[in-house]
């Protein structure tokens, strides 16, 4: 049987997780955006 701390423990290091993976994603979210807004300009200067 765990204990209350042992718990305690699994529970915040899974918050920790979850944390980093969310913001994992914005970043890579946010490139994303600047990536695509370099190949706009790229395109707009080939015209």
């Amino acid at each position: 049987m765990k204990t209350f701390s042992h718990r305690l423990a699994i529970a915040v290091a899974l918050a920790a997780f979850l944390a980093a993976l969310g913001s994992g994603c914005n970043t890579a979210h946010g490139f994303g955006k600047d990536v695509q807004k370099a190949g706009e300009g790229i395109q707009d200067g080939t015209k």
